[in-house]
């Protein structure tokens, strides 16, 4: 029963992927959260001072409190970025950090290092409930372990083959055709 427990968490996390997983936001998240939140206020103070149309000042109000949830989503940064002043806002450390931050929004976990986790992670809770099961589960984990690296290895492999051999990726494909489905399944999402 508990080695069709494992097997299933492995698995989901196979098939699954990453693309649903985050990094929790970093700092520079966190300071670009924060300058858009005073970039956003500004504009609403802007709009309404220098007398905008009625749509343009309830636009930048609602902008205003929609980015309170982005701060709230992020937390507060440990530093703050100077945002006194437009001039603060728009300086060029400011759309440093902005640029940082939408290259950080981008990362996602690597699916190999999230379940060769994953396994470290069942193997020590296997290991703590110890008993004859808990041994069993913690070698046949540690064996996941070594298959999950050897298929890693393989895939890549795979992969430098055909970009160092562009010529022969369909005679390379051919050589794969017997490979069943659910096979080729799994290889397909690994490899996206």
């Amino acid at each position: 029963m508990k080695k069709v427990l494992v097997m299933s968490i492995v698995l989901f996390v196979f098939v699954a992927g990453c693309d649903s997983l985050r990094f929790a936001p970093s700092e520079v998240q966190k300071q670009n959260a924060y300058l858009h939140n005073r970039t956003a206020m500004m504009a609403a103070e802007l709009a309404e001072d220098e007398g905008g149309s009625n749509k343009l000042q309830n636009l930048a109000k609602l902008s205003e409190f929609q980015s309170r949830s982005f701060v709230s989503y992020c937390g507060l940064p440990k530093e703050f970025p100077r945002a006194e002043t437009a001039e603060d806002v728009l300086s060029e450390s400011n759309l440093d950090i902005t640029n940082n931050a939408i290259s950080d929004s981008g990362q996602r976990p690597d699916m190999w290092s999230l379940a060769d986790s994953g396994l470290e992670l069942a193997i020590g809770i296997c290991a703590l409930i110890g008993g004859v099961y808990g041994t069993k589960a913690v070698a046949f984990l540690k064996q996941a372990k070594v298959k999950s690296q050897a298929l890693k290895e393989i895939i890549e492999g795979n992969e430098l083959f055909k970009k160092m051999n562009a010529d022969k990726v369909e005679q390379f494909k051919q050589a794969q055709e017997d490979q069943s489905v659910e096979t080729k399944k799994i290889v397909a999402e690994l490899k996206s």
